[in-house]
């Protein structure tokens, strides 16, 4: 297994796992696959990510096994949130796994790579949000510390979602 963080010439593969995983963890919540799709275009698409991994505040990092790209995770730095009154905040945006790899602890891996990072840049406390339904995400973070401190829905498309937001001090 390799991790490393992402540059800009890897958006193609962050926007192919960024895609794919969305889909296998949240792709059954979509009755009307074409505003799914459209999500993708609109967030997920190779132009977005490489802007988003330009961007001075965000960091992306990839994981590989055997060569094959399989998980990525985004931490946003100096990301204040309404959930979170510390000075200095990051928010751990996403980690994401391929399916098939989840039994190989790369969500943690990451999730430790980034609060290093975050720790490093000098943030007092992170924060991230997940989506209510997803217990086995909720689960991994409660098991590293991390704890509720708000709710809040967010919309795609026609669809409404309900997250939790939680915050680990650092």
């Amino acid at each position: 297994m390799q991790i490393r963080e992402a540059h800009t010439n890897d958006a193609e593969i962050v926007s192919q796992l960024a895609i794919t995983t969305f889909d296998e963890t949240f792709g059954h919540l979509f009755n009307d696959r074409q505003v799914l799709l459209d999500y993708f275009e609109r967030t997920f698409s190779q132009e977005k990510m490489r802007d988003s991994i330009q961007k001075e505040n965000n960091a992306f990092w990839l994981v590989f096994v055997d060569g094959k790209p399989v998980a990525y995770a985004k931490l946003k730095l100096n990301s204040r949130s309404k959930f979170v009154y510390a000075n200095k905040v990051s928010q751990l945006q996403k980690i994401y796994v391929l399916k098939e790899f989840l039994s190989m602890k790369i969500g943690l891996k990451l999730q430790r790579t980034l609060l290093q990072r975050a720790v490093d840049y000098g943030s007092e406390q992170i924060w991230l949000s997940v989506f209510i339904e997803n217990k086995r995400a909720i689960n991994f973070y409660l098991k590293n510390d991390f704890t509720e401190v708000g709710a809040h829905q967010f919309q795609i498309g026609k669809y409404s979602f309900d997250f939790i937001a939680m915050s680990k001090v650092l």
